[in-house]
């Protein structure tokens, strides 16, 4: 059997490394915020030196970008999957349940929230935020599109646009209900914003 070169041999403990530095930043951020959360702080709950977590990430804007392009790699992987289904308009509404849960998760609210925060404050960090908005609009925006051609309707952009907004606010205004409402009944939620994608995809435009 041939031996891999060194260079592809070091690429999984590299990402080991990545994703224990990102892990641990998002741990510090939630605990004391984003400007709060020293490189020092990073490396000692890490495990590592700040030199290390320097060779991966130059500062913590780039540890945020990370982390965000993680969260939009997410939803890209999950849109395409809703497109390859036999039956995207159903396959959405019931992947609804997994977004709800998802956002309704103290640790993952609690992240998102301080990097919204941070990019009111940050240009960069915006400029971070900003970018994956846009994509992750463009795809949910390619979906509802799929969905909305195979029901006979001929939506125009603006249409199509308002609609993602329609979604976008939903969701992310759980992430305030979940800091808010810690009580919060998921089970009647998530039947309820099911019902509430499911008429909005019959609306007329």
């Amino acid at each position: 059997m041939p031996v891999p070169p060194p260079f592809a041999a070091e690429q999984p403990r590299a990402e080991a490394r990545r994703q224990q530095i990102l892990c641990a930043a998002a741990q510090c951020f939630r605990e004391h915020g984003f400007h709060g959360a020293s490189i020092a702080q990073i490396s000692k709950t890490a495990g590592m030196s700040a030199g290390h977590i320097y060779h991966y990430f130059e500062n913590k804007e780039a540890i945020i970008a990370a982390i965000v392009a993680q969260d939009l790699e997410d939803l890209l992987t999950l849109t395409a999957e809703l497109r390859s289904a036999s039956n995207v308009r159903a396959a959405m509404i019931e992947r609804v349940a997994e977004g709800v849960l998802d956002q309704l998760d103290p640790l993952r609210a609690g992240l998102k929230l301080e990097i919204v925060a941070e990019a009111a404050r940050n240009p960069r960090v915006a400029e971070i935020v900003r970018d994956a908005d846009i994509a992750c609009r463009r795809g949910l925006a390619d979906t509802i599109r799929d969905i909305r051609r195979a029901a006979g309707h001929a939506d125009d952009e603006a249409a199509i646009a308002s609609m993602v907004e329609v979604l976008a606010t939903l969701f992310e205004g759980l992430l305030l209900r979940s800091i808010r409402n810690p009580a919060i009944d998921h089970a009647q939620v998530i039947r309820r914003i099911q019902a509430a994608v499911d008429d909005l995809l019959d609306q007329e435009s």
